[in-house]
């Protein structure tokens, strides 16, 4: 996939630190913060996919027997 180059404006105490850090894994800035936003966005998706099929489910409604429960029988220990 190309690749786009993206213009950051961060803290210079930060670009410190993850200079380090990066050089600590072995890695670049670029890598790490690629990794970062590559599983952000899957977060995101993963979400998404499960709030839609949450509220397909509700739309569709659940089976209690063919009958609603009395309180007694929810609260039932």
């Amino acid at each position: 996939m190309p690749k786009t180059n993206v213009t950051l404006k961060i803290d210079s105490q930060l670009l410190k630190e993850l200079k380090v850090l990066a050089a600590q894994r072995d890695t670049s800035i670029s890598a790490m913060l690629t990794a970062a936003l590559e599983e952000a966005v899957r977060r995101d998706a993963g979400y998404e996919h499960a709030k839609r099929r949450s509220l397909a489910n509700m739309r569709k409604g659940f089976d209690f027997a063919g009958r609603p429960l009395s309180r007694e029988e929810i609260y039932d220990r």
